[in-house]
């Protein structure tokens, strides 16, 4: 693995937030959380955790200088709650302490007299009481109602999509440090830093210059650390700053898992028309998010998930909408495809559905209604560079004869059955809020030839420093090992968007390639002049040595950049990158909301033990349109996580409320993601393809190839309905072995 961090992550050096080594002053915060789903505030004593030695101070909301809200998108979530709690898990009051340990026993010291109130968890029947985040929204292309007339089969159903825990291997942590003139130092595992120092310094009634956020890497994010660390941050600076002593906050495993959202939950309608020969000609689908108490993120979410609703399909006529529903549960969030894979597993179940009614294998309506170029879809945007047929058609070349190989074994096989199942891939690059399509990035070169890079973007594992590092390296042609990417730091860039929505490296690396060019150009200015060329096109830099024309000159990349210092020449350069041509009037429903699209097809096929429910996910075989790559081996390690994390959501991954409100599967033990015996085998192939949209004709890949597990739980119930002809597939994800035993045994 070319990871960049990967040496130091496997001598154990590499320094994240808890490496930090605290000094004797420092303070250890831990919330008083609400033990109820909902109800009012009615009296807290505090007396016994006052009373106990080593606890410092204890704060409440009425201890906030500024507002007591950290809500990026839209308001409504307080720091601490004030009067009304909305979820288990939401805090109170903040202890501080001197150990972590006293902090913990303080909060459970505390005793706290709640008004209970009605508590909803379901979304439909939030919906039916109108408890909305805000009004539904729909996109619509075509006549839907007119359309059904022109069907020969029409299907309807309904799906269930469960949430997901993002379990990364780093908690959610902060540390604050109090700096002179009411300044604050964060050091925090936020994906988000500019959102949150702004928070930070609008509950605390500052300025943001007063407030400084550094990121030196994550261990891990998935969108969990895009909106949700930003509360942690918040109350370790509230206790900085009204303590004047540097403070630490540091969730556990199970009240990380407690306390934090997880991908929404979806139900949804579905219904869907098609001519004889399977050309989808109308579909029509309503969700329902389960957004839990606050909007966070969700109305963002919900975006795309309409942006996603038809898959990668051309469908004439269709009508999505789309409502988000407030409930009792902790805020839902960003999760690796933000909306989309609720939204796509529900084409597909609608597709499967119809080919069950119709007599087909599903891949048959799949292949007859795929994109083509040229194109438009729903929400106005034109396909350009459409490969959702040229990917499919590879993976078929790959597929000769499997599935003969499958109704063979099946049929000589009576308590095991084989099935696979296809996922054509169609998903948009961009930021759906298009003022967030924007970086910038600080290029210095060092008189030694060395090059140090501060940007907008975390790393956080996704392997963004090294395809930074790739850039400069590319645009300067010289020596990988001579780049460094600093911190991710809000006194070195100013209001960055969120390391999300795949665009990491788009946005940054364009930046980064932006002021590498403009150094360029002034090198080659002095280059010329210590040449005595004339011509400055002619002047070129390969591999740390300067040519003009094909022509290799004695002047180095060292001795340039010294003669660039001693003639008083910049060696820094800063510059700012916004996505062009990108835009969507909400009035209308309408736009182009995206750079580009990335397309892809996967096969997943899966193996049942058709007497225990166990089953095993043989291999998947992907044909992917990843552009021209900036680091293949990182490109395959995203792909084969988001693979194996999209597996987990179809799969195993169950998340469980009780009648309460309380999160059940709250640790390891009780929630189950993929190992590695679990894995399964992986063949990926990319489709040769450019991109001019993106830098160096590149392609995101973060988010886009968790969507190829969907595939999954249609070879499941294919299997299931091998052995069980009699079984009528529901649409309910996550697709467990106890939910397929049921299934196997199960009778009209």
């Amino acid at each position: 693995m070319s990871h960049s961090d990967a040496v130091l992550h496997l001598r154990g050096e590499s320094i994240f937030v808890d490496d930090i080594v605290v000094t004797p002053e420092m303070l250890h915060a831990f919330p008083l959380v609400s033990t109820i789903a909902h109800g009012l505030i009615k009296n807290i004593d505090f007396q016994a955790a006052q009373a106990l030695e080593g606890v410092v101070a204890i704060f409440t909301a009425a201890n906030i200088a500024g507002e007591n809200q950290i809500g990026n998108a839209s308001v409504g979530e307080e720091l601490l709650a004030s009067r009304e709690v909305l979820y288990v898990g939401q805090p109170v009051a903040i202890m501080v302490a001197k150990t972590p340990e006293l902090a913990k026993q303080a909060a459970a010291l505390c005793q706290v007299e709640y008004q209970i109130l009605e508590a909803i968890f379901n979304a439909r029947i939030a919906d039916n009481k109108g408890l909305h985040i805000a009004p539904p929204r729909t996109f619509a292309v075509g006549n839907v109602d007119n359309a059904w007339q022109d069907c020969a089969v029409i299907v309807e159903g309904q799906t269930e999509s469960g949430a997901q825990e993002h379990v990364y291997f780093e908690t959610q942590i902060a540390l604050a440090y109090p700096l002179e003139n009411g300044g604050l130092k964060l050091l925090s595992a936020t994906q988000s830093p500019s959102f949150t120092q702004k928070i930070i310094a609008r509950v605390l009634n500052k300025p943001m210059h007063l407030v400084e956020v550094d990121v030196l890497r994550l261990g891990g994010g998935f969108g969990g650390k895009e909106e949700q660390a930003t509360m942690w941050a918040t109350l370790a600076a509230l206790a900085a700053d009204k303590t004047q002593q540097p403070v630490k906050l540091a969730l556990s495993r199970s009240e990380d898992m407690s306390f934090t959202g997880k991908r929404h939950p979806y139900s949804a309608d579905f219904k869907i028309g098609l001519n004889a020969q399977g050309k989808i000609l109308a579909y029509q689908v309503k969700f329902y998010q389960n957004a839990g108490a606050t909007a966070d993120l969700s109305l963002a979410i919900l975006e795309r998930t309409l942006f996603h609703a038809g898959g990668s399909y051309f469908i004439p006529n269709l009508k999505a909408t789309a409502v988000s529903c407030q409930t009792h549960l902790p805020s839902n969030t960003a999760f690796r495809g933000f909306g989309a894979p609720q939204a796509m597993f529900v084409m597909e179940a609608a597709i499967f559905a119809a080919a069950e009614k119709m007599g087909l294998d599903a891949s048959v309506i799949q292949q007859q209604n795929l994109l083509s170029e040229g194109d438009y879809f729903y929400y106005g945007m034109k396909a350009e560079n459409a490969r959702a047929k040229a990917s499919w058609q590879q993976l078929q070349q790959r597929l000769t004869g499997q599935q003969q190989a499958i109704a063979e074994f099946n049929c000589t096989h009576r308590l095991e059955k084989k099935a696979l199942a296809l996922m054509p891939l169609c998903f948009g690059i961009a930021f759906t809020a298009t003022f967030l399509n924007q970086a910038s990035a600080l290029v210095h070169i060092y008189t030694d030839g060395s090059v140090s890079i501060s940007c907008g973007a975390v790393e956080m594992g996704q392997g963004v420093k090294n395809k930074l590092i790739a850039v400069a390296a590319r645009v300067l042609s010289i020596a990988e090992n001579r780049i460094k990417i600093e911190s991710t730091n809000t006194t070195r860039i100013a209001n960055m968007s969120p390391t999300a929505a795949s665009n990491g490296s788009d946005l940054n690396g364009q930046a980064v390639l932006i002021a590498c060019q403009q150094l360029l150009a002034s090198l080659k200015k002095v280059a010329a002049e210590a040449l005595n060329v004339t011509d400055i096109d002619a002047i070129r830099i390969q591999q740390e040595r300067v040519y003009v024309k094909d022509v290799a000159t004695d002047l180095t990349w060292s001795q340039l950049i010294g003669k660039a210092y001693m003639t008083r020449t910049s060696l820094s350069a800063q510059a700012f990158y916004a996505t062009p041509d990108i835009y969507f009037d909400r009035s209308k429903e309408s736009g182009n909301p995206f750079a580009y699209h990335v397309y892809g097809c996967a096969a997943v096929e899966v193996t049942l033990d058709c007497l225990r429910g166990r089953y095993q996910v043989d291999k998947v075989r992907i044909v992917h349109d990843g552009g021209q790559s900036l680091d293949l081996k990182v490109d395959i390690g995203q792909i084969e996580g988001a693979l194996v994390q999209g597996l987990g959501w179809l799969t195993s991954e169950e998340i469980i409320f009780d009648d309460s409100g309380h999160l059940k599967t709250n640790d390891l033990s009780q929630y189950k993601i993929p190992d590695i015996y679990a894995a399964p085998e992986i063949e990926i192939e990319f489709l040769n393809s450019d991109n001019p949209a993106a830098v160096l004709n590149s392609k995101a890949v973060g988010e886009p190839p968790l969507m190829y597990a969907i595939a999954v739980y249609f070879a499941l119930a294919k299997a299931v309905q091998a052995f069980n002809p009699d079984w009528q597939t529901v649409y309910d994800a996550p697709f467990t072995p106890e939910k397929v035993l049921l299934a196997l045994y199960r009778k009209i």
